[in-house]
């Protein structure tokens, strides 16, 4: 599946913001605790989901439960 279909591909799960405190960068303004994101593709290490913006963003799978 190519990364610029991922919006238009069906949800493979939904999974729920934990926390939105990162060491290193800023996803405050990407993700919500408490929300529910719609999962598009997932790693070992991240997942990928719609995030506030609409599109598809990679995120470590620690924000999620």
């Amino acid at each position: 599946m190519s990364f610029l279909q991922w919006v238009d591909e069906p949800t493979l799960k939904t999974v729920t913001c934990v926390h939105a405190d990162a060491a290193k960068y800023v996803v405050s303004n990407m993700l919500t605790p408490g929300k529910s994101y719609e999962v598009k593709n997932e790693t070992e290490e991240f997942i990928f989901v719609v995030d506030n913006s609409g599109k598809v963003g990679g995120y470590y799978k620690s924000y999620f439960e």
